[in-house]
Parts: C-alpha cells; structure tokens; sequence
C-alpha cells in the first residue's frame, strides 16, 4: 500500500461519489471536476463516450481499500462487482 500514489481526501470522495453514480456515471463540469481528472490520470475513473466518468476495476479495487465496501442494497453497486 506504501507504493500506491496517495489519495487526497476530496479525490476519496469523489471516488465515493463516482462509485455511487453506477451505470449513470459522474458528469463533467462539476466543482470535484480536477479530482475526477487525477483519478483519471490515475486510472481509477475513465470518461467514457457518453461524456461522464465511471469508475473502473482499478478505481472500485482502490476504493474497497480505502473506504470500503458498499454493502448492496436491492442490487445497488452489486452489479459493478459482477
């Protein structure tokens, strides 16, 4: 874990926020918007060609680590772990 570039509390969060999003995803232009790039860049969030960014494996993996797994609710984020 001590290799693993840092996380910024607000980056956390928006990690939280864009996991919380699911299939919708996190549109741009929002106030976490330099958060959603250096997650990004660092390859836990992609923007996908709908224009909004979504979590990837990487991201979901990190955030397990770093906060926690969301327990499901009615299948809520259980289809991101599929």
């Amino acid at each position: 874990m001590w290799d693993e570039p840092y996380l910024e509390t607000c980056c956390r969060s928006t990690l939280h926020r864009t996991l919380l999003c699911e299939g919708i995803g996190r549109p741009q232009g929002l106030r976490d918007q330099p958060c959603l790039e250096r997650l990004q860049a660092m390859g836990f969030v992609s923007l996908g060609t709908d224009g909004r960014f979504h979590i990837t494996p990487a991201g979901l993996s990190r955030h397990d680590q770093e906060i926690g797994q969301l327990k499901p609710m009615t299948g809520r984020a259980s289809r991101l772990r599929a």
